[in-house]
């Protein structure tokens, strides 16, 4: 369906029901962008990354759609939901709800496995308690999760905590020479006193000379009530206080001294009692063709569908269909490598993506608008044809998909597409075209000039310096695998998703000696981190303002005395709604701006130090043209974060662009092996260009460079191709090739040969 290239025309009053209507969007970049998106269609948002797509999708369109439907719960529901801001939009119309499928991370508790986010487990529970023998009891019986069938050991999580004692003292020491290792329990600290004024023990005698009650009360006592001076406390044995204060926490959100104290004194460890399955006897004694449920929560998912499908029990006839279909939507979007049993944390964004997508697809709504935001993310070309199946079946029943994608093979199955641009931040946010996908092609927009482009395989390959030997490598599916990577020059390792590439790459290179893993994990930080802080480009910007006011840089300082008092130098306020997501308005004291207004009052060359921590990196390298801040700032060009401002919290920085800020950090070091992991996540046709020459000038400079990747742009510029495979899951984890891209087209017969030799041959 063709929407027509201009895209503010009125329809008839029975054709406009058929459109959502944006009038007069405004959030972030946007200029106030007017279109209309064709409703029960296929919609696909392009443009360069910053160009605007997420603020209309995402800010605009699905998160208006979100306030509506919370509009309809009383008033005193709303009063517990987070109070969402309306967007800076004149009007949007014909809006259907809106179910938004990203790339969170599927948050890191230990119970949600693959099988609890999709109900595939739920429903092998209620196949269980029908036909296993012997009969064991109702489907509650089979859950980790519920008293009745968690392992009383571990409590359904199929690990325990052991505590390593010497980790937590040291008995060569008394108490008031500090024998307590503990982050918080030092010399004349509370908890030190409480076990000083407890009485138990001498606070002068070594702790390897207690007797064995002493350390067994030091270790493990019951809590009992003591007086220490005038006032009464609890005493507590160390290991049970040790473990309930840093188990409880995830790990992920501890800093520094004290993550690295849980991290050795707090290991994890399979249960002995289950063996990890997490469940209790009762639960493991029942079978199905002699197979229990914790075996059948172990297989890949992909096997798991084979065995159902052999249960011809009429009983559970309509249960097993279920399952089945969920299973073999699971091994149609390519995730058949998993099992149900994977804890859910462990998944990538993308894989974490279609998990969410499988409970859509088995979904019997429609007339929803399904919000995707690059679902290719993570996938094999071979893999991207199942994807955009999958998207395909959900706007067939009767949905409104759109899709934020940089992909063509997604872009050209568009029914309507809808380009911003030209340029990223304050170059984006206009309307570049909306039509069909001849219309792009014939537009002459970016999106439209790229989208057949293709990048040649090079004329001639550049020969190793050296080579990295990895030998008899065996993490997770990976059979064995010895192969060498050559030094000097571009890499690329590629296959299937879940055929072991980042097993391979990460689990025998990252932590040797000159080794740089840039990867698009979270950077740990806080709300007051952003990429000024983080790449240390606000230092020598700090002493600029400091030397032309004649100040201490200190003030300009978000983190210091020149913070504004409100917000403490964030410039928002955060409202904590306890079990809700914390609500966060612009600081009214200092407009937002973070700093007080004596700071604000000095200024450089007519700038003052938030209107700096306001510029994109370009501007902000038109405005310091020379000295330490422009290396950095060029270096952030370079990577193609131009359109990011200094000032833009970490947290609000996509998984792409998070990896491309740790890469700008550390490219000043040469001599050095760079591991990429999908750098052209996020990026647009033209700036997978960009990142091409990056690679080179790395290489060039005399790095090596090794990037895990799927895009056949990058596949085609490499100088070496190791490719694994030839499946996912145990169907890979073998070296399918090694050789250069050339030698790859020429004789390869893997799935990506295949695929990249479509590519090469402009099909």
């Amino acid at each position: 369906m063709n929407g027509g290239s201009s895209p503010a025309h009125d329809h008839t009053a029975a054709d406009s029901h058929d459109h959502i209507q944006v009038r007069g969007a405004r959030e972030n970049n946007l200029t106030g962008v007017s279109l209309d998106i064709p409703k029960r269609r296929l919609t696909v948002f392009t443009g360069v990354s910053g160009s605007g797509k997420s603020s209309l999708v995402f800010e605009t369109i699905a998160a208006e759609s979100r306030r509506l439907i919370n509009e309809t719960y009383t008033a005193f529901l709303q009063g517990f939901m987070p109070s969402l801001a309306r967007p800076d939009v004149d009007a949007l119309h014909n809006l259907s709800a809106a179910i938004i499928v990203d790339q969170e991370r599927m948050g890191s508790n230990a119970r949600s496995t693959v099988g609890t986010a999709t109900d595939a487990y739920t429903m092998l529970r209620i196949v269980f308690s029908r036909i296993a023998t012997p009969h064991v009891g109702p489907p509650m019986v089979f859950s980790f999760n519920l008293p009745a069938g968690m392992c009383p050991a571990c409590e359904g999580l199929g690990k325990i905590t052991d505590i390593e004692v010497d980790e937590l003292v040291d008995r060569s020491l008394s108490l008031k020479e500090g024998a307590i290792k503990v982050p918080g329990y030092g010399v004349d600290t509370w908890p030190w006193q409480i076990i000083v004024g407890s009485g138990f023990f001498d606070p002068d005698r070594k702790l390897a000379d207690y007797t064995e009650t002493e350390w067994a009360d030091f270790l493990h006592k019951e809590p009992v009530k003591v007086k220490v001076g005038a006032s009464n406390f609890t005493y507590e044995g160390l290991v049970p206080k040790v473990r309930r204060s840093f188990l409880g926490k995830d790990r992920e959100s501890m800093k520094g001294q004290t993550r690295a104290f849980a991290d050795r004194a707090v290991q994890l460890t399979t249960c002995p009692d289950c063996k990890g399955t997490r469940l209790n006897e009762a639960a493991r004694s029942a079978t199905i063709d002699g197979v229990d449920i914790a075996a059948c929560s172990s297989m890949q998912i992909s096997d798991l569908a084979a065995f159902v499908a052999g249960i011809s029990d009429p009983t559970v006839g309509p249960v097993v269909q279920g399952l089945r279909d969920t299973l073999e939507s699971l091994v149609e979007i390519g995730l058949g490598y998993l099992s149900l049993d994977r804890e859910s944390s462990t998944l990538s964004g993308g894989e974490a993506q279609r998990v969410k997508m499988v409970r859509h697809l088995n979904s019997s709504l429609t007339d929803v608008t399904y919000v995707f935001d690059e679902p290719t993310a993570g996938l094999h070309p071979h893999d991207i044809q199942r994807m955009n199946d999958l998207l395909l079946q959900l706007r067939d029943k009767g949905n409104t998909v759109l899709v934020v994608e940089h992909k063509p093979e997604t872009i050209r199955i568009a029914d309507h597409v809808v380009d911003l641009g030209p340029g990223a931040g304050a170059a984006g946010g206009t309307l570049c075209y909306a039509g069909d996908l001849a219309g792009l092609r014939a537009s002459g927009s970016l999106t439209g000039r790229y989208l057949d482009h293709r990048v040649t395989l090079r004329e001639s390959v550049r020969q190793p310096s050296g080579w990295l030997p990895i030998r008899g490598a065996t993490q997770h599916n990976l059979r064995d695998v010895s192969v060498d990577l050559p030094a000097g020059v571009l890499t690329v390792v590629t296959g299937v998703a879940g055929s072991g590439k980042s097993s391979l790459i990460h689990g025998n290179l990252a932590g040797r000696d000159g080794v740089i893993v840039a990867d698009q994990s979270p950077i740990r930080g806080s709300r007051r981190s952003n990429p000024a802080t983080y790449t240390g480009v606000l230092d020598p910007i700090r002493a600029a303002f400091a030397k032309a006011n004649g100040v201490k840089p200190g003030l300009f300082s978000a983190n210091s005395e020149g913070a504004c008092p409100a917000c403490k130098g964030i410039g928002l306020i955060y409202t904590d709604l306890a079990m809700m997501a914390d609500v966060a308005t612009v600081c009214e004291e200092c407009d937002g701006k973070r700093f007080t207004p004596q700071v604000l009052s000095y200024t450089l060359r007519g700038k003052n130090i938030s209107d700096v921590l306001g510029m994109s990196v370009s501007q902000a390298r038109e405005f310091f043209t020379s000295g330490p801040a422009r290396a950095i700032l060029d270096r952030l060009e370079a990577v193609g974060l131009g359109y990011v401002a200094l000032g833009q919290p970490l947290t609000t920085l996509s998984g792409g662009e998070r990896q491309r800020l740790k890469l700008a950090i550390h490219m000043a070091k040469n001599g050095t092996t760079y591991i990429l992991d999908e750098p052209t996540t996020g990026l647009h046709l033209a700036d997978v260009d960009r990142l091409l020459a990056l690679l080179d000038r790395l290489v060039d400079d005399g790095n090596t460079v090794i990037v895990i990747e799927h895009h056949q742009a990058v596949m085609a510029h490499a100088d070496w191709i190791v490719d694994l495979g030839p499946g996912a899951g145990h169907d890979g984890g073998q070296v399918v090739f090694t050789g250069t891209p050339g030698e790859l087209v020429a004789s390869g017969t893997s799935l990506t040969a295949r695929h990249l030799r479509l590519y090469v041959d402009g099909e």
